[in-house]
């Protein structure tokens, strides 16, 4: 089979659309919840795993490459996270980083089945 766009597409080779999630998360005893949407791993994820090695964040770049508007664009950038972008206004809680996480891996995992275990 000849590499194309034809044939990667009847592959499967590129990724779906954005999936729609809510994020549930706590801060200071307060439950908060969002709707967002998750792009599944593939160019955009690439992309950011390999920028993350020249500066250290690669939990940030995975979270601002898979958070998206339902139209995929990205809704953070990696020092909307960190705080850079704006020092008066922090980085984000560790609560959301782990609620973020949590829901990027539910849908990266989306198809897959465990591994028995023997």
């Amino acid at each position: 089979m000849d590499l194309s766009i034809e044939n990667l597409t009847k592959s499967k080779a590129f990724t779906s659309k954005p999936v729609p999630k809510e994020i549930v998360w706590e801060h200071d005893g307060v439950k908060h919840k969002f709707k967002t949407y998750i792009r599944p791993l593939g160019y955009h994820t690439a992309v950011g795993d390999i920028s993350s090695v020249r500066n250290d964040n690669f939990l940030a770049a995975r979270i601002a490459s898979s958070i998206c508007d339902g139209d995929g664009k990205p809704v953070f950038a990696v020092a909307d996270l960190t705080g850079e972008n704006d020092p008066e206004r922090g980085p984000i809680a560790d609560s959301l980083t782990h609620a973020l996480l949590i829901t990027i891996g539910e849908v990266q995992n989306l198809g897959k089945t465990p591994t028995s275990k023997k």
